[in-house]
């Protein structure tokens, strides 16, 4: 598990398109990395919030991370352009899931401009008891960045549903 405020290990995985993406390409902007699943219903929920608060941004990117390996190169597909979501990255051997750690879909990780991890955790405050959001750590962690400062939470718990790491 990698620690907060520690350098992110670089990585490549190719996208739906096959161009390869490297997460030191993006130095300089805030990089969100985004575990997904194109079944879990908590990254359905989670993925209209974070293109809604994508859009208010410059400098930052959104990287989405398709690592369950039970899930067709044709289902993530057809889901990310039903969604829209750019930039959707195959992780198909788990390697950069469990690189930093990721448990859960969505499981969101914040790199700052120098490549620092900033926050890990859940895009907002929905639990099992908490069914509407109240609360965008996201949001929050991204916005201190833009404003200059580190953010004040650094991580939550993973809330969605397992990477699914073997069939």
């Amino acid at each position: 598990m990698m620690d907060i405020n520690q350098p992110v290990p670089d990585f490549a995985l190719p996208a739906l398109d096959g161009r390869l993406h490297r997460l030191s390409g993006h130095r300089g902007k805030i990089v969100i990395v985004n575990f997904w699943s194109c079944e879990c219903p908590h990254s359905e929920r989670t993925d209209r919030a974070i293109l809604s608060m994508l859009v208010q941004w410059q400098d930052v990117v959104l990287l989405t991370v398709a690592s369950n390996r039970n899930e067709s190169v044709g289902a993530i597909k057809a889901v990310a352009e039903a969604r829209r979501l750019p930039n959707l990255l195959l992780d198909q051997n788990c390697r950069v899931a469990d690189q930093l750690g990721a448990r859960t879909t969505p499981h969101v990780f914040v790199v700052d401009r120098e490549g620092i991890l900033r926050y890990r955790g859940t895009v907002d405050n929905v639990t099992f008891r908490q069914r509407v959001p109240t609360r965008f750590f996201l949001d929050e962690a991204v916005e201190s960045l833009l404003e200059g400062n580190l953010p004040n939470l650094t991580e939550s718990p993973a809330f969605g549903c397992t990477i699914v790491r073997e069939i």
